[in-house]
């Protein structure tokens, strides 16, 4: 399993290995992470912090040699994204909050929504809405989710995108914060989905939510 975080830590085929996070990550994660955080501050770091995960994982995407000629009439050597579309879904409602950030870094993006629930009665998550691009299968696909605690949900969005024939290497799941056990239930079933975050915590609590 690829676990790659955004300045934070990567997980490597067989072994975890850590990377420090830059100085931008660090300060976006401590405001906000700090009680006493006001919402204006809240809203503005949350925001750069999607801004930096979401640059992060266009980084890993195929991108090949370009020439391109200058207005002073000289040539650079540059790179240009390579192969198919590039398609963003969100798992609703939360990963929504990620739409935007990611519509400011790659122009004319589509953009598709799943929903997903867990059933009270049976704890197990239930598809409730879809909606995705036409022709997506050939497409590199964005899931987005603002935290993963468990992992089931984003399991059975990866399972979606894999019914409509999105090849497992081409999804990439993000998400600002990650409990181990969502990364490990996720890397394990499908080791070949690239999960990019800012964070992993160790522990959730009974609510299933993320404890730092």
């Amino acid at each position: 399993p690829a676990l790659l975080a955004a300045g934070c830590s990567v997980l490597v085929p067989s072994f975890p290995r850590w990377l420090q996070g830059g100085a931008g990550t660090a300060q976006c994660l401590s405001s906000c992470r700090n009680k006493d955080t006001t919402r204006d501050e809240f809203i503005f770091y949350s925001k750069r912090l999607m801004r930096l995960l979401i640059e992060h994982a266009l980084s890993f995407l195929p991108l090949k040699s370009v020439t391109v000629e200058t207005p002073q009439g000289t040539t650079y050597e540059g790179k240009r994204f390579h192969r198919q579309r590039i398609t963003g879904v969100s798992i609703l409602r939360a990963g929504e909050t990620m739409e935007q950030a990611l519509t400011a870094v790659c122009k004319d993006i589509r953009l598709g929504k799943i929903l997903i629930q867990t059933n009270h009665d049976t704890g197990e998550p239930e598809l409730h809405y879809l909606r995705l691009p036409k022709e997506i299968s050939e497409d590199y696909v964005i899931l987005m989710d603002s935290t993963v605690s468990t992992g089931a949900a984003a399991m059975m969005a990866v399972r979606v995108l894999l019914d409509h024939d999105v090849q497992e290497d081409r999804i990439f799941l993000l998400s600002l914060l990650m409990a181990e056990m969502g990364v490990h239930s996720v890397a394990y079933a499908f080791p070949r989905v690239r999960i990019i975050t800012t964070a992993v915590d160790k522990r959730i609590n009974e609510e299933f939510h993320i404890i730092p």
